[in-house]
């Protein structure tokens, strides 16, 4: 079970971290078998996450962690936002967080200015997801260690829950992971940390549920993920005015680097918040050239592919007709 994983972790990775890192059957054991034990608790919730576990690469870590990661936001606990479970090896604990990538804000701000950064952020994240944040602990956390990487998990936790080795039943832990994950999801879905201004003039509207899912819908679009896949099963030519760059701009590069966008056609209007966005590739997509892509964002129906070819259809037809050529 994985609080009783959770558990043997907290206690026994303070004698393990003595033993040589390499071939380590512990450290295989926090790596493998506790990710997959998490992934269980997943199958029938509607979060499409990746899961992931270290104790270091290369040498022991100071914290080993547990870590819930949206590929829309991020893939790796060095950046973006993402829940994880911190062991505190000093105490034989560890907390269930929303926390930060600390490496990307160390890289830009440096250590103690980043740390700053961290907890400014985290406070924002408390705030945008109140509702779940209520149902948690915003006290700070401690993980026993003074080295970077766990100040850095201190300062961007934004809310949890720390539990003692032992101590918790499984039915509660996996509650409050459930309950956390759908926090996780509802910040997703509410611009996770980008300014609400900054929502709002990219969206440039002002109803702030409709900026919220223009936000979202562009998370969506530009996942590398999620356009790696749609180019490799629809044809590089734009579905709306027929734009084909290997013709046009005698495009020689790789189709996932072609000058087109991909557009996410369903309507998120139509998913509840809390709701799993596990989109189907290619069905949920369409190919673009970035005119078509930005002016079927100004229809009513952004999803309605003949409503932005008939408007082409008549600046063809105009065209045609006056004589006109650029």
């Amino acid at each position: 079970m994985l609080s009783s994983m959770l558990s043997e972790i907290s206690i026994q990775y303070i004698f393990e971290r003595a033993k040589p890192f390499a071939g380590n059957k512990f450290g295989n054991f926090v790596r493998h078998d506790l990710p997959i034990e998490a992934k269980k608790q997943l199958i029938f919730w509607p979060f499409d996450l990746k899961v992931k576990s270290s104790v270091g690469a290369g040498n022991w870590a100071s914290v080993p962690w547990l870590g819930f990661f949206d590929p829309l936001i991020t893939e790796t606990a060095t950046k973006g936002f993402y829940v994880v479970y911190l062991i505190n090896t000093q105490d034989q604990s560890y907390s269930l967080s929303m926390n930060q990538g600390a490496t990307a804000v160390y890289e830009e701000f440096g250590q103690s200015r980043g740390r700053d950064v961290l907890k400014r952020r985290a406070q924002d994240i408390a705030e945008r997801v109140q509702d779940f944040a209520s149902g948690f602990d915003t006290s700070p956390i401690q993980l026993g260690s003074k080295e970077s990487l766990p100040l850095g998990y201190e300062a961007g936790h934004a809310f949890g829950r720390t539990y003692q080795a032992n101590k918790v039943s499984e039915n509660e832990l996996i509650a409050d992971l459930k309950n956390m994950l759908s926090a996780y999801s509802a910040l997703v879905d509410r611009g996770g940390t980008v300014p609400t201004d900054l929502m709002l003039a990219e969206a440039g509207s002002q109803d702030i549920d409709e900026t919220r899912r223009y936000i979202l819908s562009r998370r969506i679009e530009r996942s590398n993920n999620v356009r790696r896949d749609v180019l490799a099963t629809r044809k590089a030519i734009c579905e709306g005015c027929g734009l084909n760059p290997k013709i046009d701009y005698k495009f020689t590069g790789r189709e996932d680097n072609t000058p087109l966008d991909v557009h996410h056609s369903k309507p998120l209007r139509e998913l509840a918040e809390g709701e799993t966005r596990r989109y189907r590739i290619p069905d949920d997509f369409l190919v673009l050239c970035p005119n078509c892509h930005r002016m079927i964002h100004k229809q009513n129906d952004p999803s309605n592919l003949q409503e932005l070819k008939n408007r082409i259809g008549f600046r063809y037809m105009r065209d045609v007709a006056l004589g006109y050529s650029p």
